[in-house]
């Protein structure tokens, strides 16, 4: 019942955080629902970007590759290290999710990842993988990593199951935040020459972030295949 009640209270608490807004954002009202929809269009601007550009280089690929197929073709090698090393030799099938995790987050344009509502949903996603990697491997016998090593630890495992994707979203949505304002403050204290450096230094922690929130998810659901912790 203790696990049950700290679920519940951590659920209401993220549901207090996803009112939190920094600046001023517009919506739309659609029915009885309120869109955000800066967040929305940026996402899909980069969902957009992200497959007119591989459409483009991949359906006419060249013996000598050009530097859009170059570039494509590294970040397909890199993303296939990064899940063999964390899943194992069945990574295969998940290269697709982890590539995915990774680019959305590395392409971001006008900053999606700094709502805590859009980090928060990149996370459960992780956890929807894992939690499915772990029952199409083991069945129901998946299980029973609740109870190891001695069934005395099963509310601590069960809540180490939901403060996972909380420490994705958390620590994604409040490294991309920070970026973000920093650049606010500057642009607003000095010209706006003197923020471009600082600009550029967002462009590599967007990388960061990305290949940290890429080998957690690929580490997560490995660590659901195998078992160990």
């Amino acid at each position: 019942m203790n696990v049950l009640s700290c679920s519940i209270n951590t659920l209401k608490g993220l549901y207090d955080i996803s009112g939190v807004e920094v600046g001023q954002h517009f919506y739309w009202q659609i029915g009885g629902f309120q869109v955000h929809a800066q967040v929305l269009i940026t996402s899909w601007v980069v969902i957009a970007i992200l497959l007119g550009s591989a459409t483009l280089v991949v359906r006419n690929p060249q013996t000598i590759p050009t530097d859009g197929q170059n570039f494509f073709e590294y970040v397909l090698e890199f993303i296939r290290d990064v899940s063999k090393t964390q899943i194992g030799e069945e990574y295969g099938s998940w290269v697709p999710f982890i590539g995915t995790m990774f680019l959305f987050i590395l392409f971001r344009i006008a900053a999606p990842t700094n709502d805590i509502n859009t980090t928060v949903a990149l996370a459960l996603l992780t956890s929807v993988a894992y939690f499915y990697a772990g029952l199409t491997k083991k069945g129901l016998g998946y299980f029973g990593k609740y109870i190891q090593p001695t069934p005395i630890l099963l509310p601590i495992n069960i809540l180490e199951d939901f403060t996972k994707p909380l420490s994705l979203s958390f620590r994604l949505f409040g490294n991309i935040l920070a970026d973000e304002l920093v650049v606010v403050v500057l642009v607003s204290l000095v010209p706006s020459i003197v923020p471009i450096p600082v600009m550029f230094l967002g462009l590599f922690t967007s990388g960061i972030q990305a290949l940290i929130f890429a080998t957690l998810a690929a580490a997560y659901i490995g660590e659901s295949m195998e078992g160990h912790h």
